[in-house]
């Protein structure tokens, strides 16, 4: 059982706005400091790193191991080096070097093939600022690449969070009220008045 109320006032809820859009400013702080940019999915990790025009491939020193990242120009220091925070398909993550218009100039892409399809990344590497996992929103078209089961699963996740964020029933709650309508429907010579939901 929750300890926040039902129903928060005005304040509390533009308390609450105040401290999320903060957390997201400290966030996205940290993140921009990052010498990288990187997104994910649920599936994947991409990461994208801009280098001078002049730099070529064999230039680059890149390892891609299950478990670590190094990504430097040759007798530079690292651009990104450490642990991931969970595996990657070493054999299914890959990296390239681009030549981007504008800036005119050179980025190296790295695709890491996530190990657990089911896990939210913190940080490319555990010496990284993290960001919080609990508050992204997968992207609905990112939830046709799962299994039906597996797909069924996230969906409820997502409904549960909302109905909670809102003060609704959670799907497990609603179906034990319909539940219980029926068998009161069933039964209408019992008395249900003092009945509680627990």
């Amino acid at each position: 059982m929750s300890a926040e109320p039902e129903n928060p006032s005005p304040a509390e809820l533009a308390a609450r706005e105040r401290d999320e859009q903060d957390r997201k400013a400290r966030e996205a702080a940290e993140q921009a400091q990052l010498p990288y940019k990187w997104t994910q999915t649920i599936r994947d990790v991409d990461l994208t790193a801009p280098i001078p025009a002049n730099i070529k491939g064999r230039d680059m020193e890149v390892v891609l191991t299950k478990t670590k990242i190094r990504v430097a120009i040759k007798g530079q220091e690292a651009i990104i080096e450490g642990d991931f925070p969970h595996p990657v398909v070493g054999d299914e993550s890959s990296w390239t070097l681009e030549t981007t218009p504008t800036p005119p100039g050179k980025e190296v892409n790295i695709h890491l093939d996530k190990v657990n399809k089911m896990e939210w990344w913190p940080h490319v590497v555990t010496t990284a600022p993290k960001i919080d996992v609990s508050k992204i929103t997968p992207e609905n078209s990112s939830l046709g690449d799962l299994d039906g089961e597996t797909r069924a699963m996230v969906e409820k996740m997502m409904y549960d969070q909302r109905q909670k964020e809102t003060g609704g029933m959670t799907s497990d709650e609603q179906k034990k009220m319909d539940l219980l309508k029926k068998f009161q429907a069933d039964h209408p010579e019992m008395d249900f008045s003092n009945a509680k939901m627990g």
